[in-house]
């Protein structure tokens, strides 16, 4: 497979200020206006862009238009001497845009392959170029140019729609370039602001190659299409000419995001596809559990590309699932895309959300009481609202508790499934809500995984998450046979944490972003559900989460550990992120909803390190409660350890110190001896826990000299 283009320098064909035809349709036009043969006599001649009155239009359209078609006719006098092109359009709303009556590119439009003149875009986009930003753009390769392009006369035909009748800022910006592949001067000199297509040879990133023949991935439904991975294992480099030897299949691909699908850079959601295009084909990619469902994020404004890399690591230590990820660099029908996170989708599967699968027909016993993911989330990307809480937020708010069901789907469930569901989430909002919450038997403890919920929050705040709580907040409820528990869990989406918003307080080091509940922008103003703030009223849940955090501190989110952690990617990145702010030319501007901006890649990693700092910092001063029971000392306990914690069933203790007469001494949280195990001359041992109920520990090493100081750990 070879994907490089030789291309001596670039030119461009057709600039925005050339002389088009245009039309302002009132009625349905010939699908024949795509074609060179079409006569465009009676249209208007002007020059573009085309536009409202907004600055950026030489061409002024009435307010209320709702398209505009224009045509512009370009000579070629040799092929053979093109070995691309780029398309470039700056547009509000949406376009379709054809060569010689073949599409070439179209976005916000619907399937239709003529869209009538009174349609109206399928979502807002704005334009770029006024911000600074870059069009978007599209790269046809030699294969289209030798089929579609003649010597002679061509025609580039674009139609612009608004996303409404009312709206007053249409915007429609063309350009067209030609890769040369020999030294001489065909066309014009292109403008300052053009960047060739990044052409990709190697990487020490993950390469994917998606190819979907060239057809534009909508919002909905999936298209068919075929991937292929190309990953030669860590520290090894990736090469575009090497075998697909990760995977290589049929997909099914859509585009992905809310307030992301106005970005230029997609993210997509695709499904891997088994010999029948409508069959699912559970693969297993990058050794990770076999599944169908997968993730190709794109992150775009986040500058540092890694917080949510970042964040679902930490989730996954602390002992949560949280989607696995890779960073990788993709190419999309020929055309370099940039580095994106190829990562898990959240769903029921014994590798991902292990809770078990629940079939129409559970409606009885056990089976009705699980699994179940549900979520507080935007309806903005399709969701539907499943039920709402007799409960409100907390205040100053107010608002309204809205459940989506995630998995299965809303549409998927008997109807006693959903009921059954509501009413155990209910009767714990109530037991939560009244006035004996804090009982161990009467309040809100049987219900719920409480070490959950404490990491679930600190995550949240350690990051100062704005969408945190309140969007893409994910329950599970496991069956009654394997605990019955709602969980608070998996993390996902923090793509505008870690200092990266520029509202609702994101950008402070200081304040709990739990108690940041007024109406604020983005999110569609949904607020934080009142569960927060009320756990916290609890004392002993409170005492939980400090001690929960000066355990973290020590290890997990030790200022050094997420230090190195953040170095480590900045170096796994440094050549690959030199491509993505190549091909997404956007460091040293705003993108939505930017704190920071910085000139350089190491200026953004340098802020995600020193916000990091200082907000740990922060919370050290400031935590919920107290825990004086659990004292520390780093120095006797550095090498003293104890994994998995949290845990269930077992443990195992490295015990570096443990000479002749050592033992290791179990307390329980209120400081009672539970164990005493020798430990003469052992390394390590395992140490069977699932005797003990569920809760906080100190594991203490003891000789003859003196007991070092304890460690912590948690029972499931």
């Amino acid at each position: 497979m070879n994907i490089i283009a030789q291309v001596d320098h670039w030119e461009t064909i057709v600039y925005e200020d050339d002389t088009w035809k245009y039309l302002v349709p009132s009625s349905s036009v010939s699908n024949s206006w795509v074609t060179n043969g079409f006569n465009d006599v009676s249209w208007n001649s002007g020059s573009g862009g085309f536009g409202m009155a907004d600055g950026d239009d030489n061409t002024v359209l009435a307010g209320g238009t709702i398209s505009v078609f224009q045509r512009i006719q370009f000579t070629v006098t040799d092929v053979a001497a093109i070995e691309k092109l780029v398309f470039n359009i700056d547009y509000d709303d949406g376009f379709v845009a054809f060569i010689n009556g073949v599409e070439i590119a179209r976005s916000e439009m619907s399937a239709n392959p003529f869209p009538a003149f009174d349609e109206t875009a399928a979502g807002l986009h704005e334009a770029a170029m006024y911000q600074g930003q870059y069009p978007y753009q599209i790269t046809l390769d030699q294969t289209f140019v030798n089929a579609v392009i003649t010597n002679g006369t061509n025609v580039l035909c674009v139609q612009t729609h608004n996303q409404s009748a009312g709206s007053s800022d249409l915007s429609s910006r063309v350009f067209l370039h030609a890769g040369i592949n020999n030294s001489s001067a065909y066309f014009g000199a292109a403008p300052g602001w053009f960047i060739p297509p990044v052409v990709l040879t190697t990487s020490n990133l993950p390469i994917v190659i998606v190819n979907t023949n060239g057809v534009n991935i909508p919002d909905e439904p999936k298209i068919d299409g075929t991937m292929g991975i190309i990953y030669n294992g860590p520290g090894q480099i990736n090469s575009v000419s090497d075998a697909y030897n990760e995977f290589y299949g049929e997909i099914a691909i859509e585009v992905r995001g809310s307030s992301s699908g106005g970005f230029p850079m997609k993210s997509y959601g695709l499904e891997t596809r088994g010999p029948s295009p409508e069959i699912n084909y559970n693969a297993s990619i990058f050794n990770w559990p076999a599944d169908n469902d997968w993730i190709l994020y794109a992150p775009y404004n986040d500058k540092a590309l890694i917080r949510n890399v970042l964040t679902y690591k930490l989730g996954n230590e602390m002992g949560h699932y949280a989607p696995r990820t890779q960073m990788c660099e993709l190419i999309l029908n020929g055309e370099y895309q940039g580095v994106y996170v190829f990562m898990e989708r959240i769903k029921q599967n014994p590798g991902r959300v292990n809770i078990d699968k629940l079939n129409y027909d559970d409606t009885t016993g056990n089976e009705l009481t699980g699994g179940y993911i549900v979520k507080v989330d935007k309806t903005t990307g399709g969701g539907v609202i499943a039920w709402t809480s007799p409960y409100t937020c907390a205040a100053p708010g107010w608002g309204p508790i809205e459940f989506q069901l995630h998995d299965p789907d809303l549409d998927t469930l008997h109807p006693l499934q959903l009921q059954y569901i509501e009413d155990e989430i209910t009767d714990w909002e109530t037991a939560l809500a009244g006035p004996d919450f804090s009982d161990p038997v009467l309040g809100y403890a049987p219900y719920i995984d409480e070490m959950s919920f404490i990491d679930f929050m600190l995550i949240n705040e350690i990051s100062k998450n704005v969408d945190g709580y309140r969007i893409s907040t994910f329950l599970y409820k496991e069956r009654e046979s394997e605990g019955g528990e709602i969980v608070a869990g998996p993390l996902w989406d923090f793509n505008l944490a870690w200092g990266n918003a520029d509202y609702c307080e994101g950008g402070l080091t200081s304040g709990w972003e739990i108690y940041f509940n007024s109406v604020c922008g983005g999110g569609g103003g949904l607020q934080n559900p009142f569960w927060w703030d009320r756990l916290l009223q609890d004392p002993d849940y409170a005492h939980m989460t400090n001690c929960r955090w000066q355990e973290l501190r020590q290890d997990i989110l030790h200022t050094d550990s997420l230090m190195n952690y953040i170095d480590e990617m900045a170096l796994y990145l440094d050549e690959a992120q030199v491509r993505n702010y190549i091909k997404w030319p956007v460091l040293g501007i705003y993108l939505w909803p930017n704190n920071f901006i910085g000139a350089t890649y190491d200026e953004e990693i340098q802020y995600l390190k020193d916000w990091t700092t200082n907000r740990v910092n922060w919370m050290d001063l400031n935590m919920f409660g107290a825990c004086p029971d659990l004292n520390f000392d780093e120095t006797q306990n550095q090498n003293l350890r104890v994994f998995p914690n949290p845990a269930t069933d077992q443990i195992k203790v490295v015990l570096p110190a443990a000479g002749e007469n050592s033992k290791l001494l179990l307390y329980s949280q209120d400081g009672k001896l539970v164990k005493e195990i020798a430990v003469q001359n052992q390394s390590e041992i395992t140490l069977t826990i699932s005797d003990l109920q569920g809760g906080i520990y100190l594991l203490q090493l003891s000789d003859e000299k003196n007991s070092h100081e304890p460690i912590r750990f948690i029972k499931f």
